[in-house]
Order: C-alpha cells, then sequence, then structure tokens
C-alpha cells in the first residue's frame, strides 16, 4: 500500500486520520507521516493500517496495464444481498 493508497481508502470510507488511527491500533500522527510519505518505523504498522482498511471494505488495486494512466488505487469493494 502506497501512501497515496492510503489517502484514498481513507476518503473513501470518509475517515479521518483518528479513526483510521483507532481501526489500525496506531497513533494519529504515525497515519499523517505516512500519508505524507515519511518513513514509518515498520511494515508490521503499514500491514496494520492496510488491514484496518480492508476490513472496513477497501481493496487495494496494484499498478497495471488497465485502460487509462493504470496507476494504483483503493475502492470500495461491492456490498452483496443489495
Amino acid at each position: 500500500m502506497t501512501p497515496a493508497q492510503c489517502r484514498m481508502a481513507r476518503a473513501a470510507l470518509e475517515w479521518n486520520a483518528s479513526q483510521l488511527a483507532a481501526a489500525a491500533g496506531v497513533g494519529v500522527a504515525t497515519v499523517n507521516r505516512f500519508e505524507r510519505g515519511g518513513v514509518v518505523t515498520t511494515e508490521e504498522t503499514v500491514t496494520k493500517l492496510r488491514v484496518a482498511l480492508e476490513e472496513a471494505g477497501v481493496e487495494f488495486i496494484p499498478a497495471g496495464p488497465y485502460q487509462g494512466d493504470g496507476g494504483a488505487g483503493a475502492r470500495l469493494r461491492t456490498r452483496s444481498g443489495g
């Protein structure tokens, strides 16, 4: 997960940094630092952020040969059952 994907995912969920921090069990400063592209102390921290977003319904899209620009992204999974 890239910092840009993290910001996209939070926007899709309409979460602020505090909400993501609480869901991931990390500090708000950690979320802000990661999203600005700063150094995060461990890969475990990035994993906590990613898992919290995925559990909330986000799907991460890797960069690839898609139509358009094809950059990495994030989207909400469709909910089944209407």
